[in-house]
Order: structure tokens, then C-alpha cells, then sequence
């Protein structure tokens, strides 16, 4: 790869917008300067454009192995670009579940043999693979997962003693799916009574309630507390979850740590009777006042990170009655559009943006040289047109399920260029047919 020069863009990066150019050469940044100038790079006017450091994903279900007639790790990363995102961290409940040693380096020769974008996998906490689990590198990949409540896979890990064990037993980011079981299985049974398999979908926030995800989400936070181990809840949904984590000290020293997700900050209840099961996730999609509450805590840095939880599947599967709905939707093109025009709108800031997508999830995994616009880091960039529109349709959807819960709505900005490892990776609308990702490395 020659050096790319990209001039005249407003970079968004470490909390101030500045005009300036970035001297690409081969895979890092190399300066980062106003009016750069060198005769040997290609030159790429971006006069007029935003540019951010590349976002980093740390929630995906990319359905490969085993569900590719969901989405695979191309189609799926490549979805990604388009959206800006040039990392992705992707969960370990795919067919056959990544929980074991072997499993994972699989996984990572997928990566390596497919990936658009870079790529790190989570290793899945189970009731039974404690030793295995012990054996994990730190280093070895993004982290563990632990299923608290069921979802996609059946991956539930509700042996008590079990989950204080692996609480103790390892140094990593330990991210958790937090619903209570016990209380979901009653609600459904207790639904299942009054409507049969055909539950009003409006009422699914009901059945995986408030009260579930509180429970669970508490009780894992009351065992870090306890064990010291190191927590990271994914996908809040409620207000009340928001208020068990601190925004009083910086997220490097924070042992506890919390995310909400695209569609819990876009969506709420009233959205069920247009969209039905195409807005079924678990966590639920609650009221609007949790949707609120959402947005307090992250404004206020009681959650750290936005990430999409994108999940496909089919609209054949989507359009089963609820009991047979599976939860989940596609959202990584879109998600850095929807936080922009979040901005349009005055609800949060472009720098805001910038640290919850593309900084701190690079501070909480220990992501190497990557989510920030710094010299000698890897060039992962996102450029972003905030003067051309988006309307989501059929034809310009890259999930290989084919559809989008955004569909209809027009973005009021659009991503022009993605940039990974200094490879001009998507160029608006155009993918490059080379791959240019690399496997994350780790600061630990």
C-alpha cells in the first residue's frame, strides 16, 4: 500500500472538532497536521466532510459457524464498513458454540480467511467449561460472555456457584446478557395462558420486564463488587439498571462498566404496533421513559459505550408468531447514522459520539493502537457526508438477511469512505474486493 493524503476534513477526536489533514502511509497514521503535503501520496479531498476514528463494535452476531443463512463474518462485516465500522467484536453462540479453546482459533481462522473488518471474537462462559476457561490467555481474544439470561443459543449459565467461580477466575472483561431467568419464564407462562403462542408482541417488555433485567443485573454487579472481578453489563434496557454504575471516576479505573445499544436508545414500546417482532430484541425494547433514562446515563458517563447487538434473521424466521419470533436485528450500517442524526437534533454531541463508538471501547477492552486519530496508530477512519441523505430501502440494505428495522427512514448524513488499516476499504457505496483486516491485539 502507497500513502493516502487526506485533506480539508473536520476530524472528531479526544473531545474537540479541528480541520486538518491525515498523511496516511501503509497501514498507520502517520501525521496529522493542517495543509500536509507530499508528493507521493494520493490525494483525497474531503472538504466539507466529518472524519472520525473507525468505530469499534464490541457486540455482534455475525451467525458464523453454523447460521449462515443468517449472515456470515463477510457479509455481515462488510455491512459494517458501510456503516463506518471497521472493528468488531463477535459472541460466542453460534453453531457450534465458541467455548472451548479449539473453538475459538476456529473462529479466528474464519476471521482471518473473511474478515472486511478487524476482528475479535468473545469465548462463551458456560456451567460446565470452568477449566477451560482458566486456560484462556488474557490477551488471547476480547474477552468471556456470559449468558445470565436465555437468548439466541441457549447458552444460559445459571449455576450460581458456577458464576462466582469464573467471576474469580479470570482477569478478562467478563461482558454479560443480564435477565432473570426464573421471572421471564413465569411472565411467558402466565401470557402462554391468556393468548397462546400468539402474544401481542407489545407485550414482550412485560414478559422480559424491568423487574428481570434489574434482578440479574444487580446481582452480577453485587459479585464483581464482591470478587473484584472486572464487569461489563452489555445492552441496558431500563432506567433503574442505569443507577448501579458510576460516573465519578474515568473509565480506565472503572472495574464496572455498562452499554446500551442503538435500538434502546432509538426505539421504544409505542414502536411495537408498527414494527412488531422486527423490533423484538432481548433485552426488550421498553417504555419511553427507560428510553429517556438511557440517554441520561449516557450523557452523564454512567454508560461508557454505544454498540448495535446486531443479530439477523431472516424476515421468514422475524415473521413467526411471538412464541416462535426469534429476538434480534440487523443495525451495524446504520448505527453511526443514527447517533448523527441523534446530533441533528441536539441530543448529544458529535465528540460524545466519538468517545461512547470509537474511544472508550478501545479504553475498556485494552484494544491496541486503535479508536482514536493519533499518529502511529492503525488508520481505521470514518469519513461521513452530513449534507447527503439516506432513505433505508431493499436495494441499498448489505445485510444478507436483507432487511432493516430503519427501513423507510431517511438519515440525514451518509457514510463516504471507511478506511481499515489504511486500505480504502469502502469508497461511497463500493466495496474494495481486498481484505485488509487484522485480529486485535491487547494491551493487558
Amino acid at each position: 500500500m502507497g500513502k493516502i493524503l487526506l485533506k480539508n476534513g473536520l476530524l472528531v477526536n479526544e473531545g474537540i472538532q479541528k480541520e486538518a489533514d491525515i498523511l496516511i502511509d501503509g497501514e498507520r497514521i502517520a501525521r496529522i497536521d493542517s495543509d500536509i503535503t507530499d508528493a507521493q501520496a494520493q490525494v483525497v479531498d474531503l472538504e466539507g466532510k466529518l472524519v472520525t476514528p473507525g468505530i469499534i463494535d464490541d457486540q455482534v452476531h455475525f451467525r458464523e459457524p453454523g447460521l449462515t443463512h443468517k449472515g456470515t463474518i463477510a457479509t455481515e462485516s462488510k455491512a459494517a464498513l458501510a456503516g463506518g465500522i471497521t472493528t468488531f467484536m463477535e459472541q460466542p453462540n453460534t453453531n457450534p458454540q465458541t467455548t472451548t479453546i479449539e473453538k475459538l482459533e476456529e473462529k479466528f481462522r474464519m476471521g482471518a480467511q473473511s474478515a472486511y473488518a478487524n476482528y475479535s471474537f468473545l469465548f462463551g462462559g458456560t456451567n460446565d467449561n470452568l477449566e477451560e476457561l482458566k486456560r484462556l490467555d488474557k490477551n488471547a481474544c476480547s474477552g468471556v460472555k456470559l449468558f445470565l439470561g436465555s437468548s439466541t443459543g441457549n447458552m444460559l449459565v445459571d449455576n450460581e456457584a458456577v458464576i462466582q467461580r469464573i467471576f474469580e477466575s479470570t482477569e478478562m472483561v467478563i461482558s454479560a446478557h443480564c435477565e432473570d431467568e426464573s421471572t421471564i419464564r413465569a411472565n411467558t407462562a402466565r401470557y402462554i395462558e391468556q393468548y397462546g403462542d400468539d402474544i401481542p408482541v407489545e407485550m414482550h417488555h412485560l414478559i422480559r420486564s424491568e423487574e428481570a433485567c434489574y434482578l440479574s443485573s444487580s446481582k452480577a454487579v453485587d459479585l464483581a463488587k464482591k470478587t473484584g472481578a472486572r464487569l461489563h453489563v452489555f445492552h441496558l434496557s431500563t432506567a433503574k439498571e442505569t443507577d448501579l454504575f458510576r460516573n465519578d471516576i474515568p473509565l480506565s479505573e472503572k472495574k464496572i462498566t455498562a452499554e446500551v445499544c442503538i435500538h434502546h436508545l432509538w426505539f421504544s414500546d409505542a414502536d411495537y404496533k408498527e414494527k412488531g417482532t422486527h423490533i423484538k430484541w432481548n433485552p426488550a425494547v421498553k417504555t419511553a421513559a427507560d428510553r429517556q433514562g438511557l440517554w441520561d446515563a449516557l450523557l452523564d458517563d454512567r454508560l461508557d459505550i454505544i454498540a448495535t447487538d446486531h443479530a439477523p434473521h431472516t424476515l421468514a424466521e422475524k415473521d413467526n408468531v411471538y412464541t416462535k419470533a426469534p429476538s434480534g436485528g440487523p443495525l451495524v450500517q446504520h448505527a453511526l447514522l443514527a447517533m448523527l442524526d441523534k446530533h441533528k437534533e441536539g441530543v448529544i454531541s458529535l465528540e460524545k459520539i466519538v468517545q461512547k463508538m470509537c474511544h472508550n471501547p478501545a479504553i475498556l477492552f485494552d484494544i491496541e493502537k486503535r479508536g482514536y486519530l493519533r499518529e502511529g496508530y492503525f488508520a481505521d477512519i470514518a469519513v461521513v457526508d452530513m449534507n447527503r441523505s439516506l432513505t433505508v430501502a431493499k436495494d441499498n440494505i448489505h445485510y444478507h438477511c436483507g432487511w432493516s428495522p430503519f427501513e423507510g427512514h431517511s438519515f440525514g448524513a451518509q457514510v463516504a469512505h471507511t478506511f481499515v488499516n489504511g486500505h480504502w476499504a469502502y469508497n461511497n457505496g463500493v466495496f474494495s474486493p481486498e481484505r485488509h483486516a487484522k485480529r486485535l491485539t491487547f494491551n493487558r
